[in-house]
């Protein structure tokens, strides 16, 4: 249901995503809530030496926020279905810059159908 990864120097949070395309959910207004796909966060913000990772030019669809503050995640399990996933910005003294909740009540396998490699 959520993938954290790290090492770069930025935070990213990404839609529902699948071989690099967004998996609609079943409440389009809520992509995070019973998502049909990973969601997937890369934090990793917390500070070094070589500076911040800058982001391409491009925003691929599946990006929803990008952020290269200094900073840090917090995650918290509220239960079974519910985590909230929080990106704290140190440069700008402690604010929630991103929040959400990812509720799943549907635990498993994702059943997304393949074909010749696409959704």
């Amino acid at each position: 249901d959520l993938a954290v990864w790290a090492h770069e120097h930025s935070y990213e949070r990404l839609l529902p995503t699948f071989n690099r395309t967004v998996v609609p959910s079943p409440d389009m207004l809520q992509p995070y809530s019973d998502p049909s796909a990973p969601v997937h966060i890369t934090t990793g913000s917390a500070g070094c030496r070589e500076k911040h990772d800058d982001f391409g030019p491009s925003h691929p669809d599946w990006s929803a926020f990008r952020s290269t503050d200094y900073g840090y995640t917090r995650l918290q399990v509220a239960n079974a279905t519910h985590i909230r996933v929080q990106q704290v910005s140190a440069e700008k003294d402690g604010e929630v810059i991103d929040e959400i909740w990812l509720v799943q009540h549907h635990h498993g396998p994702f059943k997304v159908k393949i074909v010749n490699n696409e959704l």
